[in-house]
């Protein structure tokens, strides 16, 4: 019979746009404590078998939509509540660190490297952590050396997030158990790719993670995990990288240096997962599309301002290009935008009865580029409590339909629409904040189209005032030759 294992769970979990001037606070987060902590996991309800025999010991859990740089002081307080719990624990046997990897804080460059930093000055260099991330996370050589298991998802769009963080819990067991630190290693593969090229619904993404189990089924490897690095920050860790961890040595450093080679050679085969337009080009081609029932509905993503990636989510160029159509504005077209956040826009609008005529100033409040708030000379036509947006309003101009929230949301769910009495399938034409299109609305769209828009997470990064990346990278640099040294602990 073993002994139960001692295994404390947290974590701070945001991809955060140093390019957005929104700033993520307390307020932006759900946070999760206790037995509210560990019933997120599913394998402990009941435990999975593998999971049976362990204490879980419930730390601190703080996750949010995508933004800004989240302000010091509330990193700092989860940060401490963190390091203040493991203390209290005392000695435990590992760390299983749920998180993204491209949070920023405001005055810090590795906020993930920090973190572990922190982690391990309670807990020492003995027992081992295990981190859950995100792919479009970034394993900075801090982390790396912090981490004695690193894995990420799999998929863009991300449909095995939960797998991921059981498949972390269950590395990290299964390694205690061996009693032998895994041998990892890390490869740096210099790319910089915004994540809409990089889906695995599609090449070379699609083949370059179906490599994955092929090497995971070998002798000596517990794991292979490949980031593709988040776009949206200017720090130096922001980059592709490959960790393979493992029993053996020799299988664990060939592995990681193949699946580097394989992400480096395929740099030039990413493309846009949809074609790609300025937002005029992007409407000119759906108001000739929308004529043809298959293609509806039509679906143009503001992907600038997307804030599934950290953008502020208020930006109103893509809603001004939409007013200016007269095909719109008349009603000939029926069309949706969604969203921006505005409590004091919904807070002007909401307590009015449905069908009153409104006119309000909405959005350009967070990030103020042109053209800044938009007024909205329309009727109230819906008001709707969304678990995400918070109060929310539909303020109907011509045929178009505005969406208005209290808290910033991304309208990636069917029922989203259908709260403010708006169903995708009612309307001819779909804008919205996002940027490859999630699985309900991929399944919705008659057909779809990516638009270039200005934003906080700006699609093309060629146009974004990096000044702290490790140069060269590709494909802001070209012409160079890669390192691709492995990395070995």
């Amino acid at each position: 019979m073993h002994r139960p294992l001692r295994i404390a769970v947290g974590g701070i979990h945001i991809e955060s746009s140093t390019f957005s001037p929104h700033l993520s606070t307390a307020d932006d987060f759900e946070v999760t404590r206790g037995d509210a902590l560990l019933a997120r996991y599913a394998w402990l309800s009941p435990a999975q078998p593998w999971a049976a025999d362990v204490e879980w010991l419930p730390l601190v859990h703080a996750r949010a939509l995508p933004g800004g740089a989240v302000d010091a002081a509330s990193y700092d307080a989860w940060a401490a509540e963190i390091v203040d719990g493991l203390a209290r624990l005392g000695p435990v046997d590992g760390v299983l660190l749920d998180i993204h990897g491209a949070m920023s804080v405001v005055g810090r460059s590795d906020a993930e490297g920090d973190l572990v930093t922190a982690v391990r000055s309670v807990i020492g260099p003995q027992p081992y952590v295990s981190a859950a991330m995100d792919l479009h996370g970034n394993v900075s050589p801090v982390l790396f050396a912090g981490c004695d298991l690193l894995t990420c998802y799999r998929t863009a769009p991300h449909v095995d997030v939960w797998e991921t963080r059981e498949r972390a819990a269950r590395n990290l067991v299964e390694a205690l158990r061996r009693g032998e630190r895994p041998h990892k290693a890390l490869v740096h593969v210099p790319i910089l790719l915004p994540g809409e090229m990089t889906s695995t619904r599609v090449e070379p993404a699609r083949g370059l993670y179906a490599r994955i189990p092929e090497i995971e089924a070998r002798d000596g490897i517990v794991d292979a995990a490949i980031w593709i690095g988040f776009a949206w920050a200017d720090q130096p860790r922001c980059r592709g990288a490959v960790v393979v961890t493992g029993t053996d040595a020799d299988a664990t450093t060939g592995a990681a240096r193949e699946l580097g080679e394989h992400f480096w050679a395929a740099r030039d085969e990413f493309a846009f997962v949809a074609p790609t337009g300025s937002m005029d080009e992007c409407l000119d081609t759906a108001l000739v599309a929308v004529k043809e029932p298959e293609r509806r509905p039509f679906f143009v993503s503001d992907s600038g301002d997307n804030p599934g990636a950290g953008g502020a989510d208020d930006v109103t160029y893509a809603l001004a290009r939409m007013l200016a159509r007269p095909e719109i504005r008349d009603g000939a077209v029926r069309a949706v935008f969604a969203s921006l956040v505005d409590r004091d826009a919904v807070a002007q609008v909401a307590d009015l009865p449905t069908g009153s005529p409104v006119s309000v100033s909405v959005g350009g409040r967070i990030d103020a580029r042109d053209p800044g708030p938009v007024r909205l000379d329309g009727v109230l036509e819906a008001v709707a409590e969304d678990p995400d947006g918070g109060r929310c309003v539909s303020v109907r101009v011509g045929g178009l339909s505005v969406f208005v929230t209290s808290r910033r949301m991304q309208y990636r769910q069917l029922a989203s629409y259908e709260r403010l009495g708006v169903p995708v399938d009612a309307v001819d034409l779909v804008v919205v904040k996002i940027g490859y299109l999630e699985p309900e609305l991929f399944e919705a769209a008659g057909d779809w189209l990516l638009a270039l828009t200005p934003g906080g997470v700006d699609q093309d990064i060629e146009r974004l005032p990096y000044q702290n990346l490790l140069r060269p990278v590709f494909p802001l640099d070209r012409d160079f030759v890669a390192d691709l040294t492995v990395a070995t602990r």
